[in-house]
């Protein structure tokens, strides 16, 4: 079959005929949260559970990895952060240790493209414009995951509404909805934007198997959807987050002129404060606009069947 026979049969695929699992959805890389454990119990579930390589070094890449493989018979794969300075290594461990799915964020995975491909490894770069969609398209991805500004973390400048369509409309391979996705509407209405499936994060931190801190989870059942903002905006490192003694403080001082350096006294370790330590007012509560729709704890099994009630 040609390259072009492949991409437009893949285009009448949903995500979980092309990845082969239950649902059509992909667990997002959450950096410090996303563990092998929570990888595998994602892939148990019946999504493509994925490993985040933010916060990690290659030795602990390689133990991840084998944590999520002796927990899950299911397909996983690993997010790596582009910008990591371990990025490098973290690709050839990914090709070493057999990972069969990669989705990238913070960069351009071009370089990877021809020994993932050699190695069978489906692509799936995460983009946030569709100019980025099509020059990932022309490296070799195999997939798409266009993500909006609903999201939480480091975000971009459309909304999932106006970028997935774009994005649908600019390549020819398959595209995955992310960013502002938390129930069933909102899987639909990404279907009806064009996307395959979706990929989420910030409903699966109230999951009962999500290793967050307890206070994590809290402060998000917790919150409304207007309490996450957006700091870094001026300095040009957008990331949403959840409201508290911290934020407020860094986007004072990002308003009156504070340097990089300054600002990074206040975001150096927060995400981890929140994560292990359930410092909810000084750590960084990284979360999507869907916090609002969040409300209580539960198995993923139940959050995944709620957002999949036809499958």
């Amino acid at each position: 079959m040609e390259l072009t026979e492949k991409k437009e049969d893949n285009r009448m695929k949903t995500l979980d005929q092309i990845l082969g699992t239950r649902y059509p959805l992909i667990q997002g890389g959450m950096a410090n949260i996303a563990d092998g454990s929570f990888a595998a119990a994602c892939s148990n579930a019946g999504a493509l559970g994925m490993i985040a390589t933010g916060g990690l070094t290659p030795e602990r890449l390689i133990e991840e990895i084998r944590i999520a493989r002796s927990k899950t018979d299911k397909p996983f794969g690993v997010n790596i952060m582009l910008m990591h300075p371990a990025a490098d290594e973290f690709a050839k461990i990914i090709i070493d240790e057999h990972v069969k799915f990669v989705t990238t964020g913070a960069g351009d995975p071009g370089k990877y493209m021809e020994s993932f491909k050699n190695a069978g490894i489906t692509v799936m770069p995460v983009v946030a414009a569709p100019i980025l969609a099509k020059k990932m398209e022309a490296e070799g991805a195999d997939l798409i995951i266009a993500e909006g500004s609903e999201s939480g973390g480091h975000i971009g400048e459309m909304s999932t509404m106006t970028l997935v369509p774009q994005v649908s409309d600019t390549v020819s391979i398959p595209v995955v909805a992310a960013g502002g996705i938390a129930d069933r509407r909102q899987v639909e209405a990404a279907f009806c934007l064009g996307a395959c499936g979706v990929q989420v994060g910030t409903c699966l931190l109230v999951s009962e198997e999500c290793p967050v801190h307890i206070n994590y989870k809290n402060a998000l059942i917790k919150a409304r959807g207007t309490d996450a903002i957006v700091t870094g905006r001026i300095g040009g490192t957008p990331v949403r987050v959840l409201k508290n003694r911290m934020t407020r403080a860094y986007i004072k001082a990002e308003k009156e002129g504070a340097g990089r350096d300054e600002l990074e006294k206040f975001t150096l370790g927060s995400l981890r404060k929140a994560v292990f330590d359930g410092d909810c007012t000084s750590g960084s509560v990284m979360t999507g606009q869907t916090c609002g729709q969040l409300k209580e704890i539960r198995p993923l099994r139940d959050i995944f069947s709620d957002l999949f009630p036809k499958y």
